[in-house]
């Protein structure tokens, strides 16, 4: 198996940029099709090598990565989730990432928050809770160092 494929099953064949599914079928040449990113000039990574859509990859190395929150999702002033996923595999504790108008709309960014942060940082158990403050809700990403 190439070192494509065994990147490409390792992570589900998701983009760990934008989180869309991958075609393998599709060329290597085309913009939506695989490729292998090194994902970051950080040698202490603990994931060296991630799947990326080869314009995602391209478009990656001109810009700062952003990962998008979900325009569905209610938030305020969201975190910038590459920086608080770096911060997290650094230093584990605690972060607060989102204020939400009610409750429900913080459980929905919860709940999507551990699912994204599952395949952007895999092997990072992260925990998300959602806390009343100020008349609104905080969603706090947590975990433990790796």
């Amino acid at each position: 198996m190439s070192l494509l494929d065994d990147v490409a099953e390792r992570d589900g064949w998701r983009c760990w940029v934008c989180d869309e599914p991958v075609d393998p079928g599709m060329s290597v040449n085309d913009a939506r099709g695989p490729s292998v990113d090194s994902r970051t000039a950080d040698r202490k990574a603990k994931v060296a090598e991630r799947l990326a859509h080869r314009g995602c990859n391209t478009r990656k190395g001109a810009v700062k990565v952003v990962i998008a929150w979900p325009d569905r999702l209610h938030v305020v002033e969201p975190a910038p989730l590459i920086t608080v996923a770096g911060r997290l595999e650094r230093k584990g504790g605690r972060e607060m990432v989102a204020r939400c108008p009610t409750e429900r709309d913080a459980r929905e960014a919860a709940e999507w928050l551990v699912d994204r942060f599952s395949r952007l940082v895999p092997g990072l158990p992260v925990t998300a809770n959602v806390e009343p403050g100020g008349g609104q809700f905080l969603v706090v990403l947590a975990t433990g160092r790796r």
